[in-house]
């Protein structure tokens, strides 16, 4: 058994499903203060994307540079969960992680569905991301049936 004493990278997908604030119970804990100490239960589907900078298309290279133009997409059911802006340098000495988008809905299908449409609508310019292959395989027809396993992205292709 592994005991991880930390917040997960993934974190916002429990929140989102259990409509639940981890942080702020991990805030509370660090005070001093009571948390709930209730049992939480999925209720909701989400997915999350981990932006890079990376080039997908050059076996995910690190894409270090200044963001030109930034557009992130919102609405019903997405979140963004970043640090970058317009003119933000990412710089080679760190991880490339940039951004989590993190789609909830009632279903997997529609938590799919509004993951493309964001994804389609997220606009990062000036470095390369890898916005086109979580793009892809949010269209792919196996992912989006269910269709895959530990193996699925050897031979995915997009």
């Amino acid at each position: 058994m592994e005991m991880n004493t930390r917040i997960q990278v993934e974190h916002p997908v429990t929140e989102e499903v259990i409509n639940f604030d981890l942080i702020k119970e991990q805030i509370k804990i660090a005070a001093g203060e009571p948390i709930s100490g209730k049992n939480y239960f999925p209720s909701m589907h989400a997915i999350e994307c981990r932006i890079n900078a990376e080039d997908p298309h050059n076996d995910f290279r690190p894409n270090p540079g200044k963001i030109t133009t930034l557009h992130t997409p919102g609405g019903h059911g997405v979140r963004i969960d970043s640090h970058i802006y317009d003119g933000y340098t990412i710089t080679p000495y760190y991880d490339s992680l940039i951004a989590k988008i993190i789609t909830v809905a009632q279903t997997r299908h529609e938590a799919i569905a509004t993951m493309e449409r964001a994804l389609s609508e997220y606009v990062i310019e000036g470095v390369k991301s890898t916005i086109p292959f979580h793009l892809a395989l949010m269209k792919d027809k196996n992912f989006r049936d269910g269709n895959f396993n530990t193996s699925f992205l050897q031979t995915f292709k997009f």
